[in-house]
Formats: structure tokens, C-alpha cells, sequence
């Protein structure tokens, strides 16, 4: 068989349930490429393998559950990247689908490589640490609603899908989890200045305690500071407030 490792946050999927679930998460999207993030012992890549006419990759960085899933899979040979998604290059020319049960430790990393693929990544479908997936589609206004939450919804819609239990991983984690799907939409906000809009983002939730003009003050132009949107807080500010912000920086 094989070990699990706990320096690489291993908890593998044991519910075939929950592993079918979370593949027909896919049924509504139309995809030709597909990436699986960490199938390490593939509970839901021996579903993935079956799915017909499309061209799938999985990114691997242990080695021996690259043999393990070589010899117990056949049809994965020559479709592994033995790398870590944090240091892989893209994976397909052109449009691709990602999905995945993220490494807990790595998962916040894993979506701002989706951003920075975000101009191929048609979808995504992820496992996270329930309170990583619902900051993920937290409203503004919510208490969970942070960077994370701005940055992808900016791109993506967010849907919270279902939970996992405990139980269902081997071994089971000390955290529920939550299943997330996210479509690409474009650019629907316009935005073309994304290294000033992800400082602004950061930046205002830097004290996200204090009024929205405390952490951003070195980013406006004082007679714009004057504006009663900076009287909030940064958790109460949508998308479009942070886009229409991203137009009056200096």
C-alpha cells in the first residue's frame, strides 16, 4: 500500500460516497482538459480516469504514491506531473478544469495559483477545511468574509457545494470540511490593474477591525479619504465597492 505523511497534510479520501459526490460536481461543466490536484491514493482519480474524450493530468509530488497509483491505476501512466502545484508550470495549453482534495496546509496557496492561471482555469471543484471554503464564498458582511473571499469571487463564481465529515478520511482530520465549485466569468469588474487591486484588497483587511481609512490611508489622495465609504470596514465592502475604489487610488 502506502504511508501517509503528515509533513504533506495527508488525508485521504475513504467515502466512496462522498468521492462520487464530489466528481458529478463536474457534471455540469464542459471541459476537453482536466487537472486533479494531489490524487495521492486516487479516490476520486479512478472516477476521473473513467471520464470519456477529455485529457487528464494529475499533479503528484510524493513519489511513492506516484508508484502506488501507476501500478493500481494503469491508465494514469505518463498523465502524473511529479511536482508540487506551487512550483508547476501550467499544465495544458488553453482552457483546463481544475479539481482536488487540497492539501490543508497548502490550500489558500493552491487558490492563488488558480488566480494566476485564472485566464484558463474555465472551473475548479475543491475540498478545503470548512472554514477555508466558506470564507471562500462568504458575502460581504459576514464574519468570514476576508482577502480570499474579494480576490476569487473578483474572477469567480463561488458556489458552497456540501460538507464532509470527519470519518470520511483516513486519518481523520481534527476539521470538517467543505466542498467548493468555482466558474470562471471573465473579468466581469473590468479589472486591469490587478497587482494594484490585490494590494488594495490586502492592504484594507490588514486592520479589518478599524474604519477602512486606518490601513489604506497611504493609498488615496486625502480629499478622497473624505468619502464615507472609508468609514466602513473592509468586511463590509462587495467586489464592486473594492473595483470602484481600485479607480481612485493614487
Amino acid at each position: 500500500m502506502y504511508t501517509l505523511k503528515k509533513s504533506l497534510g495527508q488525508h485521504f479520501l475513504k467515502d466512496e460516497r462522498i468521492c462520487k459526490q464530489i466528481v458529478s460536481s463536474l457534471d455540469m461543466l464542459k471541459f476537453d482538459q482536466l487537472l486533479e490536484v494531489g490524487p495521492g491514493g486516487g479516490a476520486i482519480t479512478k472516477y476521473l480516469l473513467k471520464i470519456p474524450d477529455i485529457s487528464f493530468k494529475a499533479v503528484e509530488l510524493d513519489d511513492e504514491k506516484i508508484n502506488y497509483l501507476e501500478k493500481t491505476y494503469p491508465d494514469i501512466k505518463g498523465k502524473i506531473i511529479a511536482a508540487s502545484i506551487l512550483e508547476v508550470g501550467k499544465p495544458f495549453q488553453g482552457p483546463f478544469t481544475l479539481i482536488g482534495n487540497f492539501p490543508y496546509n497548502i490550500s489558500s496557496q493552491i487558490l492563488f495559483r488558480v488566480l494566476e492561471w485564472k485566464e484558463d482555469v474555465q472551473a475548479a471543484v475543491g475540498m478545503f477545511q470548512k472554514e477555508v471554503a466558506q470564507r471562500i464564498a462568504a458575502p460581504p458582511g459576514n464574519k468570514d468574509y476576508g482577502i480570499l473571499s474579494v480576490l476569487v469571487q473578483a474572477w469567480f463564481n463561488v458556489e458552497y457545494l456540501f460538507d464532509v465529515d470527519e470519518e470520511c478520511f483516513n486519518p481523520p482530520p481534527k476539521v470538517k470540511s467543505g466542498v467548493i465549485r468555482l466558474i470562471n466569468e471573465g473579468n466581469p469588474w473590468k479589472i486591469t490593474e490587478e497587482k494594484k487591486f490585490f494590494n488594495l484588497v490586502k492592504t484594507s483587511f490588514g486592520q479589518r477591525r478599524k474604519q477602512l481609512r486606518n490601513p489604506t490611508k497611504h493609498l488615496f489622495p486625502p480629499e478622497v479619504l473624505q468619502d464615507t465609504i472609508f468609514s466602513k470596514r473592509a468586511e463590509n465592502l462587495s467586489v464592486e465597492d473594492y473595483v470602484s475604489l481600485l479607480k481612485k487610488m493614487k
